[in-house]
C-alpha cells in the first residue's frame, strides 16, 4: 500500500508542480509537495496500520542531538566516494570543463542543489522510510535490504542501461540501508545520498544517471567532457555507469561500517515498542496514593456524651452490694 501510495504522489506532485507555478520553479515545487505528501501518507499508514504512537520518528525524522552532524558524516563520505569514482577518469582520459558564470546560472545552481537535497530526502522516505521497514518486519533484515535495493534499481531503471550501473545502483542502495540500519534514522542516509548527487550533476557537471538538464551536462555552472574509456567514465550515463563505481562502492560497503561504529553502538538496535494500553504510571500511584489516605482535610470528629453509668457497670472500687449473712449450720 506504502509503494501504491508514493506512486499517487508523484502523479499528484507532478500536476501541482505545474498548475502552482512554472519556469525555474517547477522542479522544486514539484517535491516540495512530494515531500509533504510522504510525511502526510506514510504517517497517515503508520497510525492507521501499524499503531505507532509518533509515526515521523517511526520513519526515521529522529530529532535528536547530533542529527546535523549525522547529515555532514554522511555528505564527506558521499562526496568522497564519488571524488574516488572521478579520479580515475581526470589522470588517465581527462575531463574537459566549461564555466558558465551569469549571475541566472548561479541561482540556477543553487536552485538545483535545493531540489536534490529535497528529492534525496524523498527518496529516503520511500527506500529506507516506512516501506522499507514494514518489509524488513515482514521478511527480516537481510532479505528486506536486498528487495528494496532491487526495487531502487527498477525504478531508475532505463532503456540501453549500462550493465555497471545496475550493480553500482544495486550497491549504493545497499549502502544507504547500511546506514539506517546502523544510526536508526534517515539523517546519514540522506547526507550521503544527498552529497552523491550533487557533487556528480551541479558541482562536477557530469550526467546524473543520464539525465542532462543543460547541455552537455547537469550543471547549470560547470560542464564537463570526460575523456577515456567508457568503463571509467560510464560515458553518457554518468560516471554511476563506470566499473569505477562498482568497485569504489564495493569499498563503499567497508566504509560505511568504520564511518558508523560509533553511531552503531549507540543508536544501532531496533525501537523498543511497548504493548498494551498507554498507562500513565505517575497519574496511576497519586490517584490510589489519595484513596488509601483518604481526603485531605480530616473530617470533625462526633461529639460523644458521657452519662451517669447503670448500676450493672459500676467500676471498680465502689461499695459492693451487701450480702446477707447466712444462719449458722445447725440453729
Amino acid at each position: 500500500m506504502a509503494l501504491i501510495y508514493t506512486f499517487v504522489a508523484e502523479v499528484i506532485a507532478h500536476r501541482a508542480a505545474n498548475g502552482l507555478s512554472s519556469g525555474d520553479w517547477v522542479p522544486l515545487i514539484d517535491r516540495l509537495v512530494m515531500l509533504f505528501l510522504l510525511l502526510v501518507g506514510f504517517s497517515g499508514l503508520g497510525v492507521a496500520f501499524s499503531r505507532q504512537r509518533q509515526p515521523r520518528r517511526a520513519m526515521g525524522l529522529v530529532s535528536r542531538p547530533g542529527m546535523w552532524h549525522e547529515f555532514g558524516t554522511g555528505s564527506a563520505v558521499g562526496w568522497g566516494l564519488l571524488l574516488l569514482t572521478i579520479i580515475p577518469s581526470v589522470f588517465i582520459g581527462g575531463l574537459g570543463v566549461t564555466l558558465w558564470t551569469g549571475a541566472h546560472q548561479w541561482f540556477l545552481l543553487i536552485l538545483d542543489l535545493l531540489v536534490l537535497a529535497i528529492a534525496a530526502l524523498c527518496e529516503e522516505l520511500i527506500f529506507r522510510g516506512y516501506p522499507y521497514q514494514r518489509l524488513m518486519d515482514a521478511i527480516g533484515t537481510t532479505l528486506g535490504s536486498v528487495l528494496i535495493s532491487i526495487c531502487f534499481v527498477i525504478v531508475h531503471y532505463q532503456p540501453d542501461m549500462p550493465h555497471a550501473a545496475v550493480f553500482a545502483l544495486f550497491l549504493l542502495s545497499l549502502i544507504l540501508c547500511i546506514a539506517y540500519l546502523r544510526t536508526r534514522a534517515l539523517w546519514l542516509a540522506w547526507g550521503l545520498h544527498f552529497a552523491w548527487n550533487a557533487a556528480m550533476g551541479p558541482l562536477f557537471g557530469l550526467p546524473l544517471s543520464r539525465y542532462t538538464e543543460f547541455a552537455g551536462g547537469f550543471s547549470p555552472v560547470v560542464q564537463t567532457l570526460p575523456l577515456g574509456p567508457d568503463a571509467l567514465t560510464g560515458a553518457d550515463y554518468g560516471p554511476e555507469g563506470s566499473v569505477v563505481a562498482v568497485l569504489v562502492l564495493c569499498f563503499g560497503l567497508w566504509l560505511i561500517m568504520r564511518v558508523t561504529r560509533e553511531y552503531a553502538s549507540r543508536y544501532g538496535y531496533p525501537e523498543i515498542i511497548p504493548g498494551g494500553i498507554p498507562v500513565d504510571i505517575d497519574a496511576a500511584a497519586r490517584r490510589q496514593h489519595e484513596a488509601a489516605m483518604g481526603p485531605a482535610q480530616p473530617a470533625e470528629p462526633k461529639l460523644v456524651q458521657i452519662g451517669d453509668l447503670p448500676p450493672a457497670a459500676a467500676p471498680p472500687g465502689s461499695n459492693p452490694p451487701v450480702r446477707p449473712e447466712m444462719p449458722p449450720r445447725g440453729e
